[in-house]
């Protein structure tokens, strides 16, 4: 696409009006379809929309990529994705282009280079950023497009998303389908600004707005973006001012606006709009729309015997995608060579400094990873040696770099995403959750997500409730996630290696009290499997479970107790999902007691897993209750004693231990 002008032939503006037509006919078969009780959950209609989709994807080259958001029937029809697969898959069937996983809100395509729909509001910008990022790092010339409604604009993803695109310069086209609406929110509702283009403008990219229902000032303003784009690497942005005729849902009663407000609208829409002009103009005739709409009727009849004869994927591969079926091999052992003193810090430094000089794909992006050297002090040094496109300095915008990490992964990049600290990971939540974890699953194996987002968690330095979390736990709850929390030396430098290898998200939690820890480290030190726990102490009167931060404390508890003639067994679990139940389970058989240390709340706690998998799993291999040392029900305090008090400590996990061994079988 060079020119910058519509060519108004007859072959043009014939695909031009039946790509429309056909959107408009087949959402009205889809919303017939709905009522029949075919499609199923939300059902979100592009009727009054279609000139955008229409007038921008076929501009777009097959390397090209789309972002869509919930209502992309539309921008699948318009990308190539086949509409009997479409159909299919807002059945639910196994025929669909998503296996039926997704739904009409996420559809997906890899051959397309569709990258699907998203529920979320603003949830595909920061994706759509780290697509870009991707393409700009691998210099391909790619461009992304991203559509998604005004209601967006009030996400904070939204400005962190064109902040990131607009600093880094990236080839993103941003189009907002400003169709007045966010759900039932009419703008001037919800935006003391309006005018969208202006907002977007305030970061320096290059912002229009255009007639969103005319379907020509869409194509010329999407070529004048595409090709400033393709000439700069720089982002473009386009508010294509549309409505939609129908409900936000099927759901919705449309009671905040009224049935005139929409007649009016109508009479002014994109397809009857583009083709009275047609006609006036003697470019195309009455008798050629009838023969486009029997083309197009014809399609979606194929579609809905396609969708019918669909068949439903069986129950036993329920599971199936949540994580990818193929796994790295685990690493080979390696005899140690010679050691070298050192801390847990330049241990984690040196497996990232091992991952940048063996990958070209890896980066490492964060709050303040480059010119500051990290919060932690982890990466000092390193922008220095392998400069500002691997060490890249992010705003403080977690949700927008922790999604644009997602994003570069999808790509087939390998970044590193660092979130400062665990609970400054709640404000990306909504991307760990949402696209990192489901991704492979709602797309059907099409798309993984090979990302690695490290963080530092835990107490003990007196930073008071809003820094003290351990949360880890959490994590551990969500299906699609690997959760590691390396505690040794080996382990801090070994399981980066191994994570970067792994197909799907790894989150590693870096407990900041083991930082400034020393020990030793074979130079030779390589790759750990990060799929198995490890027993850190042999014994056969009691097992204590523990990890991270904690496993050191255990270790004190566990020589003490030695000394006093109990033989303590400790497992460090290392990997909380999945967790490795069978170390666990064999170290059960053998002392037939379980202590578990765990520096998170007890309410909802990996220990609480841990102790129901053994009720379930190992019941009758237990001498004695199951035990637990957690953190107190409480904000984690400022003052250094209650601090203390909070959270695990070796003394409390002695008396647990000693009253376990108490108790008669």
């Amino acid at each position: 696409m060079t020119d910058l002008k519509p060519h108004l032939d007859h072959a043009h503006v014939r695909d031009l009006l039946k790509s429309m037509i056909r959107i408009r006919h087949f959402e009205d078969k889809c919303a017939e379809l709905y009522t029949q009780q075919k499609i199923r959950g939300f059902l979100h209609l592009y009727d009054g929309e279609e000139a955008i989709a229409s007038g921008i994807i076929p501009l777009l080259d097959n390397k090209d990529r789309v972002v869509a958001t919930y209502r992309e029937h539309g921008h699948a029809l318009a990308r190539g994705v086949p509409m009997g697969a479409v159909l299919a898959e807002m059945y639910g069937k196994s025929e669909g282009c998503a296996g039926g996983r997704g739904g009409s809100m996420h559809l997906f395509s890899r051959d397309q280079n569709f990258y699907g729909g998203n529920a979320i509001v603003g949830g595909g910008l920061p994706m759509a950023v780290g697509l870009g990022l991707a393409d700009h790092l691998e210099q391909t010339k790619a461009v992304t497009a991203c559509f998604f409604g005004e209601g967006a604009v009030a996400e904070g993803e939204f400005h962190e998303s064109l902040n990131l695109a607009t600093l880094w310069k990236l080839p993103v086209l941003f189009v907002c389908e400003n169709n007045g609406y966010a759900m039932g929110s009419a703008l001037n509702l919800t935006e003391s600004e309006t005018d969208i283009s202006i907002k977007a403008a305030s970061y320096g990219l290059n912002a229009e707005t255009v007639d969103g229902m005319d379907i020509v000032a869409v194509e010329a303003a999407a070529r004048r973006a595409l090709k400033h784009i393709r000439d700069t690497g720089e982002p473009c942005f386009l508010e294509c001012k549309t409505y939609r005729f129908r409900a936000h849902s099927m759901f919705d009663a449309q009671l905040y606006r009224s049935k005139d407000e929409i007649a009016e609208w109508r009479r002014k829409g994109p397809i009857v709009r583009f083709q009275t002009w047609l006609e006036k103009t003697g470019l195309l005739h009455a008798k050629e729309v009838s023969e486009i709409i029997a083309e197009v009727d014809a399609e979606i009849a194929e579609a809905v015997a396609f969708a019918e004869a669909g068949t439903d994927e069986p129950l036993e591969n329920l599971t199936n995608h949540v994580m990818s079926g193929i796994r790295p091999p685990a690493p080979s052992p390696v005899t140690p060579g010679a050691s070298t003193n050192t801390t847990y810090r330049e241990a984690i430094k040196a497996g990232i400094v091992d991952a940048l000089t063996r990958d070209d794909r890896v980066f490492l992006m964060g709050e303040d990873v480059g010119h500051y050297g990290g919060c932690y002090a982890v990466s000092k040094g390193l922008l220095d040696q392998f400069g500002a496109d691997r060490i890249r300095d992010t705003p403080l915008s977690e949700s927008g770099f922790t999604g644009a990490g997602i994003g570069a992964a999808i790509a087939g990049m390998r970044p590193i995403v660092e979130l400062m600290t665990v609970n400054f990971s709640l404000l990306a939540l909504d991307q760990i959750l949402n696209t990192a974890a489901t991704l492979r699953h709602m797309s059907n194996n099409q798309f993984g997500v090979p990302v690695v987002i490290r963080m530092a968690t835990g107490a003990g330095k007196q930073l008071a409730a809003q820094h003290s979390h351990s949360l880890e736990g959490w994590y551990a709850h969500i299906p699609g996630l690997r959760v590691l929390t390396p505690a040794t030396m080996e382990d801090a430098r070994g399981m980066l290696w191994t994570a970067l290898e792994d197909p799907d998200p790894v989150l590693i939690f870096e407990n900041v009290m083991l930082y400034n820890r020393e020990g030793d480290l074979a130079e030779n030190a390589g790759p750990v499997d990060i799929d198995k726990a490890a027993v850190r102490r042999t014994g056969t009167d009691i097992t204590l479970i523990t990890y991270g931060g904690s496993l050191f404390k255990t270790l004190d508890a566990a020589e003490v107790l030695s000394n006093e003639g109990i033989s303590t067994e400790v497992i460090d679990l290392r990997t909380l999902r999945p967790l490795d139940m069978d170390t666990i389970i064999a170290s059960i058989a053998k002392t037939h007691r379980a202590l578990i240390v765990d520096e998170g709340w007890k309410t909802g706690s990996i220990a609480a897993e841990i102790g129901m998998r053994l009720a379930e799993e190992a019941f009758f291999e237990l001498d004695a209750p199951l035990a637990r040392v957690c953190s107190e029900e409480v904000p984690i305090p400022y003052p250094q004693h209650l601090e203390q008090a909070a959270i695990p400590q070796t003394a409390k996990i002695i008396d647990t231990a000693r009253n376990l061994m108490t108790v008669q079988p």
